[in-house]
């Protein structure tokens, strides 16, 4: 795996990108798929499509943006398989393992799925509007009602969480 930086080619290997991207991969995909079993399946499906890839990237954001690019579409093949659309939700009352379990983790899978992945990309991997929406091919302007509306959703949301305890 090489990478260009400044006209130098660097060489990155596999694990060196799945050691510093794996938890980027996989939490883009438990916001997406709502579940930490699918959640893996999805990132080992994108670090065996970098490994099949042989792809050449010009830059450490470039291999960002491809990895956030692929988790967006492994999680799309996910939902359109026939599997998926031939089974039906446990109850989300079950628990399950996980650290990042809090009252905004909670809340936020209760976000329609573009709100969630909006919000994940900006607000956990820090991308801006402009990126997001090159990432999740929309444009800008949609990406921002997405935020906008997502941020909404979530307020809500908390909110009435907050009225339930009161």
């Amino acid at each position: 795996m090489y990478v260009r930086e400044e006209n130098a080619m660097y060489r990155y290997t596999y694990d060196d990108i799945a050691a510093k991207y794996i938890d980027t991969v996989y939490r883009l995909a438990l916001a997406r798929v709502k579940s930490p079993d699918y959640a893996e399946d999805v990132t080992q499906d994108v670090f065996l499509k970098l490994i099949q890839s042989k792809k050449k990237f010009e830059s450490e954001e470039h291999v960002k943006a491809w990895l956030l690019r692929v988790t967006i579409n492994c999680t799309k093949d996910l939902f359109m398989s026939s599997w998926m659309r031939r089974t039906e939700a446990l109850d989300e009352n079950i628990s399950v393992e996980n650290e990042e379990k809090s009252d905004l983790y909670y809340a936020l899978m209760r976000l329609p799925q573009k709100y969630r992945t909006v919000i994940h990309l900006h607000y956990y991997e820090g991308y801006s509007v402009g990126e997001i929406a090159s990432i999740v091919k929309a444009a800008e302007g949609t990406v921002k009602s997405q935020l906008h509306r997502g941020r909404e959703l979530l307020k809500k949301i908390m909110e009435e969480e907050v009225n339930k305890l009161g």
